[in-house]
């Protein structure tokens, strides 16, 4: 370790639409009691450090996965960290999309009515610069792919090689930084 700031990200805890692998983005579901246990585990799974901060998406999916983890009274609700918003596509399925659109890529191509690539790249680097001033570490609760988008900027990559980055429900990810501030890398990803 290198005493730099660490930033942890988790997905949110299990879905009933996760589990169905259907676009979730600005539809409110709820975590499924899977979901919700493997979100009380969490607590098991992060560190005690001190997080000076603890953001969390403002879907309930993300905040209660905070609040199971432990971080009820501390979490900070940042608009940016909301999912990709999927617009047409919201509901459906990967599968379904491509049979309508067999070239369709979320990363490349964004979604119909909703947000393009560019639109959530902006999103996730007033996230960057966010991070990038803190001076501790911050815990963030968040959907999967604007946190693989998060990722990609962090590492000042395009919003299309989110798509290299997988995330698992529940998973815990580090961002960090190697031997000074200038020298931006992912410490951990997709931890189980």
């Amino acid at each position: 370790m290198t005493g730099l700031p660490q930033f942890w990200l988790v997905r949110h805890g299990e879905t009933a639409w996760s589990l169905t692998r259907q676009h979730t983005g600005r539809s409110d579901i709820p975590l499924t009691k899977g979901g919700e246990e493997a979100a009380q585990r969490l607590s098991e799974r992060l560190p005690t450090r001190p997080f000076s901060q603890i953001w969390s998406s403002p879907s309930q999916r993300a905040r209660r996965t905070g609040e199971l983890a432990g971080f009820s009274r501390k979490i900070a609700i940042v608009d940016d960290l909301a999912e990709w918003d999927y617009g047409a596509y919201e509901g459906r399925t990967t599968k379904e999309i491509l049979a309508d659109r067999p070239d369709w890529m979320l990363f490349r191509d964004g979604c119909p009515q909703g947000e393009t690539p560019d639109d959530i790249t902006a999103r996730a680097d007033r996230v960057v610069e966010r991070l990038r001033a803190s001076t501790s570490d911050i815990l963030i609760f968040s959907s999967a792919h604007i946190l693989r988008v998060l990722a990609a900027r962090w590492l000042g990559l395009p919003a299309a090689a989110g798509a290299l980055f997988i995330l698992d429900t529940a998973s815990i990810s580090i961002l960090g930084y190697e031997h000074n501030d200038a020298e931006r890398v992912i410490r951990g990803w997709n931890l189980a």
